[in-house]
């Protein structure tokens, strides 16, 4: 069941605004249609409004209607929304370069993530292969903030009165954010805060190390790199650590320049 918001509108928001960009976020990876009832139950929209501002996105083309199912799929343009975004993006142009250099010299993933609300997205993730391979992580895809390493370094790199509410919401949201996960959650804080880095391994046989980037004028980044078909060792993750600490510093002096 969906989770009721609150719309603000008003002097410092759009009503109407919000509730069409929530209907986008509707839509999310492994979903191709949903109809008006679906939307309504995904956003906590009345379902009389939700058909009223699909019917507006459609004709603003943001979505396409599939008459045959009386449904609607995300349109072309989404996706050059995010191609702009990338594309105009300060941080990307100027470490974008770095961070292919660096994966192909030290053999490893190297990416990077901000955050989603409660999830982190990916605005960069070059993966390592001495051969041509398909990529199974891709720009815009998103990743659980408090199970990750790129999570918990953002969660690391923001102010605590804004970490400890989204630490809440972990709480609320998923059975999983247990008190056992929350104390690791801390312990990765802790970590960055003591050595730059923390290390996860939400995945089997994948080891990744994560740091956050924090400039002014600027969101709060992640910066990762990572190793595949590893076990994961102390020593292995305070060598990755190492490397992690010095690649972020020379994009920090880069990115402070420019």
């Amino acid at each position: 069941m969906a989770q009721m918001r609150r719309y603000a509108g008003g002097v410092d928001g759009n009503r109407s605004l919000e509730r069409g960009i929530e209907i986008i976020r509707a839509f999310r990876p492994g979903v191709d249609t949903l109809g008006n009832g679906e939307i309504a139950e995904r956003t906590g929209l009345p379902r009389s409004t939700v058909s009223r501002l699909t019917r507006t996105l459609v004709n603003s083309g943001m979505l396409d209607e599939v008459r045959s199912q009386r449904t609607y799929r995300l349109a072309a343009s989404v996706i050059s929304i995010g191609h702009a975004m990338r594309t105009g993006s300060p941080v990307l142009n100027a470490i974008g370069p770095m961070m292919r250099a660096e994966s192909a010299k030290r053999r490893l993933n190297v990416g990077l993530a901000t955050a989603d609300r409660t999830m982190m997205v990916y605005l960069e993730s070059i993966r390592y292969s001495p051969r041509a391979a398909l990529r199974n992580v891709v720009a815009g895809q998103q990743v659980p903030m408090e199970l990750t390493s790129l999570g918990r370094a953002y969660l690391a790199g923001i102010p605590e009165p804004e970490r400890e509410r989204l630490l809440k919401l972990f709480r609320r949201r998923s059975a999983a954010a247990t008190k056992a996960l929350l104390a690791d959650i801390r312990r990765s804080i802790s970590s960055v805060q003591r050595d730059g880095y923390c290390a996860v391994s939400w995945q089997p046989a994948v080891l990744a190390v994560a740091t956050p980037i924090v400039l002014d004028g600027l969101p709060v980044y992640a910066l990762y790199m990572s190793l595949q078909n590893v076990e994961r060792s102390d020593a292995l993750a305070s060598e990755l650590g190492a490397y992690l600490n010095a690649f972020a510093a020379k994009c920090m002096e880069v990115l402070r320049s420019g």
